[in-house]
């Protein structure tokens, strides 16, 4: 069933910090090497032209660079096979479909945004595909002198690139008059709802996935910073399909972990249960809790990822996951009253699920994820949430199935200051954005999965007859984004099918708009 509310109307990874507090989690993005999680999505690429061009590096400032380098080269792809008049715009050249590129390899989002290509055909769209400044190949120096040079990474400066792309594309394409919808989706759906809050004239309209625009800090009412955590307890009990004991068992392993990891025999016994590797250091109080937070991470991840048939997606491709993978992670702890080595048995099972998808890992090392792609595209989001993506995340181990981990503002801003030497600014996203007072934007759908941890952020409720949300029961990140598969739940094909209609008005409205200017 497709919730919509009455009016008819956003990579993460986390990074083990000091002791007892972490950094937030970013939307989730795939790594460079991410793979096609989808037989229809298999020769996208081969449909495209990539592009280059010479973009301004800093759009805010008419004071050149101390180096004098004032345009860095950013990529992205047009895909024209749809491209025609279309009977839902009638101007001479179809709508444009924009992608607003977030943070990855701008090619994962050219093959798996599926809703953009089955749509394409039915309006008759031109397709673009456009990488996010300092990221992909998109980057404005190299090397050591990158990371030296941060300070043009912001939201800010992605969006005016995509307004100056957008600009410079229809005058090229004599497609003054064609309308343009905005795509994105988690940091990417956040870029193209602002997008078209910031460049009205620019978008007609945004489909925005997962996009966790309420998540900063300065909001009203507030974020509840332990939203995600809550989410990702949910779709570990019978409401998201998994077995009943199975959050109760997570919670007492947390405590067995603690417990056992107090002393060397009890850490002996962790590695044993645990199947950890000879090289994983486990002697002191700071292992366990890496290691707790590494099994933590596991359950974040499968949360995001629980969609309804197998997908490579949260695996950066290097693995499939099963459907609905929590259920599956689940079932090692799915009996009452489990304790001491049988608990970190299942406990062990179930990060399995992540970490070990190809069942051949002899043993685990907990400062290693599923597979070592990304990680500087890991580090670069960081870098954005500690300074303008500031969100809150904090666990209780009452209201969700972990530990007690609480929001530290001072703590994370100290560790910001460490290693990129900058401070947070942790409420200029909701002075720069609006927070929730954003009644006088228009044309956004906001779409949230119930089973996406993410969707504790977003928007969920009608702001306005413009502004509207979506509601998938059944839907994990950004599920309505992606290519359609049989095994879809019937609430996210009804999902892109409204979707479909507001895009359609958007065009309509964008066509009758472009008309009446060309009369005066």
């Amino acid at each position: 069933m497709l919730y919509l509310l009455p009016v008819i109307l956003l990579s993460a990874a986390v990074h083990a910090v000091a002791a007892q507090h972490s950094r937030p989690m970013g939307p989730w993005r795939p790594s460079n090497s991410f793979e096609l999680a989808s037989e229809s999505s298999k020769h996208m690429l081969d449909l495209c032209k990539k592009h280059y061009r010479e973009t301004t590096l800093d759009h805010f400032s008419w004071v050149p660079p101390p180096d004098g380098m004032s345009t860095y080269k950013q990529r992205f792809y047009v895909c024209d096979k749809y491209w025609h008049k279309s009977a839902a715009s009638n101007t001479e050249k179809g709508p444009i479909f924009f992608y607003v590129g977030n943070e990855a390899d701008v090619t994962l989002y050219l093959n798996n945004t599926g809703l953009m290509w089955e749509s394409a055909a039915e309006f008759g769209a031109l397709l673009v595909f456009a990488e996010h400044r300092y990221y992909g190949e998109s980057k404005p120096y190299s090397g050591s002198k990158l990371r030296n040079n941060m300070q043009y990474l912001t939201a800010e400066q992605a969006m005016a690139d995509y307004a100056e792309l957008i600009a410079e594309l229809k005058s090229d394409l004599q497609a003054e008059q064609s309308p343009v919808i905005g795509f994105g989706g988690s940091y990417g759906g956040m870029l193209a709802s602002w997008m078209r809050m910031k460049y009205p004239h620019v978008l007609d309209g945004a489909i925005a996935g997962s996009a966790p625009i309420w998540a900063f800090p300065g909001e009203d009412p507030p974020v509840d910073s332990g939203a995600f955590a809550k989410i990702v307890t949910r779709d570990a009990t019978p409401a998201g399909g998994s077995a009943k004991a199975c959050a109760g068992n997570l919670r007492n392993a947390w405590k067995q972990l603690k417990e056992w990891g107090s002393n060397d025999e009890g850490r002996g016994h962790i590695k044993e249960v645990m199947q950890l590797c000879p090289a994983a250091k486990l002697s002191n109080d700071d292992d366990v809790d890496a290691l707790a937070q590494w099994a933590q991470n596991a359950f974040d991840y499968l949360a995001m990822g629980d969609y309804p048939y197998t997908s490579n997606y949260m695996l950066n491709g290097q693995g499939v996951l099963p459907a609905y993978p929590m259920r599956t992670a689940c079932q090692p702890l799915s009996q009452q009253g489990m304790v001491g080595a049988a608990l970190l048995e299942g406990l062990h099972q179930a990060v399995g699920t992540f970490y070990n998808f190809s069942g051949h890992l002899p043993c685990y090392n907990y400062s290693e994820g599923p597979n070592p792609e990304g990680e500087e595209d890991d580090n670069f989001w960081d870098y954005q949430a500690c300074t303008e993506m500031v969100m809150p995340f904090s666990r209780n181990g009452e209201d969700d199935m972990f530990w007690k981990q609480p929001w530290d503002l001072k703590a994370f801003g100290k560790q910001c200051k460490e290693q990129w030497g900058v401070s947070p600014r942790p409420y200029w996203a909701q002075i720069n954005w609006g927070g929730r007072k954003i009644g006088t934007a228009s044309n956004i759908v906001f779409s949230n999965g119930l089973l996406d941890p993410w969707h504790g952020f977003g928007v969920l409720q009608n702001v306005s007859d413009s502004v509207v949300a979506i509601l998938i029961p059944e839907g994990a990140h950004h599920l309505d984004l992606m290519f359609s598969n049989a095994l879809d739940p019937p609430s996210v094909t009804a999902a892109r099918n409204l979707e479909r209609q507001y895009m359609h008005m958007w065009i309509e409205e964008a066509t009758d708009a472009y008309k009446t200017q060309a009369k005066l």
